[in-house]
């Protein structure tokens, strides 16, 4: 391995907080912004539901023009690393507008909740899309990405405990008893930690790799998109597992609160933490060890397995014991807890396998093409988590209000019951199983990996 290719374990942890930053928000959003407007800002389950697919959908076309904007940002600190210095406090600010309950009707707080949604999207554009292009101009080493991706996905599931924690800890604490302030105040925390993280990463990495020169020319950045078929695949792989990700976090909080009984089982001492939330966020900790557990594994199981034989084998193993989920009752709580983690451990390997193969189709299109548009070939993983995750949202609170949910409801139907049941367990499995099919068209092999390095590596020594 080259000199130019290698990381310091300091830039890795660097590189990492970055995730661990937009995860403080992302973890936040998707269990808890679904039950936070239904439930506590006061929205119908439909309006919740259209709110998060139009925001959602207008957001994925941003996501591939701040690649753009990424790839032809020159400062003296590079194309990528600046927005991270640049998007840190307005990310946070947006954070907090969106747990924010004003004083007003319910047609101003539907206007309300759709002008901070859309300023959040814009930050987490901002700071992401080139955040995640950054890992391609690091190291051009293939297995080095795969390290690197793999610390950024342990940051990525701290952020996720940082969240959960904040929010099941400090929302009752903060609000004393008032859900609108006690969200509020702890979003005040949660997003000092995320700028602070993010200025750690500016401060702690370098842009390695210098990219081919990217061209004025838009269309031709998008024609070489295009035609880019790894790309286009991860694309759709992307949308799908995402998707079904979202739809297990966001129905967490509502299998928990409205289908498992926290007084009446085996963990009710240990759920004094965080009041009536207690169990579920016991539940999503669990959740995110795992998901860093998993990171620990993934390197090793990638060179016994190559990336798309593992990504297969994730899917698989993860839908079958989500779905076996939907056969358990509410006192069955070690059960919940065995299958949903085990379900985790194949999901935490997704999103480090679908990020490392980002890079490779960047590296594919610089092989094929001589042009290396890596912001924007990049910016398919911020779309594919945005609109996945409101399709995920869409789904979530469409299936919700197709049962008749109430959240506010005394006594719950069996039809609503069947209906939290379902988004935690068929629904999401079946959605990502679609994945399959397109990771066996998947063209780059590890074998193929291996001759595309071997020939980038030979060009720019040449240059």
């Amino acid at each position: 391995m080259s000199e130019k290719s290698k990381l310091t374990i300091k830039e890795k942890i660097g590189y990492a907080l970055g995730d661990t930053a937009a995860n403080i928000a992302w973890r936040t959003i998707g269990p808890f912004l679904p039950i936070f407007y239904t439930d506590v800002f006061g929205l119908e389950a439909a309006a919740v539901a259209v709110l998060l697919l139009v925001i959602r959908l207008g957001d994925g076309i941003t996501d591939l023009i701040m690649g753009n904007i990424a790839d032809r940002t020159k400062t003296r600190w590079g194309k990528f690393r600046p927005w991270l210095l640049w998007t840190a406090l307005p990310f946070g600010v947006a954070l907090v507008l969106q747990f924010t309950t004003p004083n007003l009707s319910l047609t101003g707080k539907l206007i309300w909740a759709y002008g901070t949604s859309i300023f959040y999207t814009l930050a987490y554009t901002a700071n992401n899309v080139p955040y995640s292009a950054l890992m391609g101009v690091m190291t051009s080493n293939v297995k080095e990405r795969t390290i690197l991706s793999s610390y950024r996905f342990f940051g990525a599931y701290l952020g996720g405990v940082i969240a959960t924690i904040g929010v099941i800890s400090l929302v009752d604490f903060l609000g004393n008893g008032n859900e609108n302030i006690g969200y509020q105040y702890t979003m005040y925390v949660l997003a000092f930690i995320l700028a602070s993280f993010s200025l750690v990463t500016f401060y702690t990495t370098r842009e390695r790799i210098k990219p081919v020169e990217t061209t004025n020319d838009l269309q031709e950045d998008y024609n070489d998109l295009i035609k880019n078929k790894p790309w286009l695949i991860l694309l759709f792989i992307g949308f799908v597992f995402v998707t079904y990700n979202i739809i297990k976090q966001s129905s967490t909080m509502f299998y928990f609160s409205h289908y498992v009984n926290n007084d009446q089982n085996v963990f009710s001492s240990l759920t004094k933490w965080g009041g009536k939330n207690g169990l579920a966020g016991l539940y999503l900790l669990s959740l995110l060890v795992i998901s860093m557990i998993s990171t620990v594994f993934a390197p090793a199981l990638t060179k016994f397995f190559g990336k798309v034989k593992l990504f297969i084998i994730s899917i698989l193993f993860s839908a079958v014991t989500a779905a076996a989920m939907y056969w358990l009752e509410p006192n069955q709580i070690s059960s919940i807890f065995t299958l949903g983690i085990i379900s985790e451990f194949g999901a935490g390997l997704m999103p480090i396998l679908f990020f490392a193969m980002l890079g490779d189709a960047a590296d594919y299109s610089e092989y094929k093409n001589g042009r290396r548009a890596t912001g924007l070939i990049f910016s398919a993983g911020t779309f594919s988590m945005k609109f996945g995750g409101g399709v995920a949202g869409a789904i979530t609170l469409g299936v919700l209000n197709f049962y008749n949910y109430d959240g506010k409801a005394l006594v719950k139907t069996p039809e609503m019951l069947e209906g939290i049941k379902l988004n935690m367990s068929i629904i999401p499995a079946a959605f990502v199983l679609i994945g399959v099919v397109a990771l066996l068209i998947y063209p780059l092999t590890s074998k193929k990996m291996k001759e595309i390095e071997a020939g980038l590596e030979s060009k720019r020594t040449n240059v």
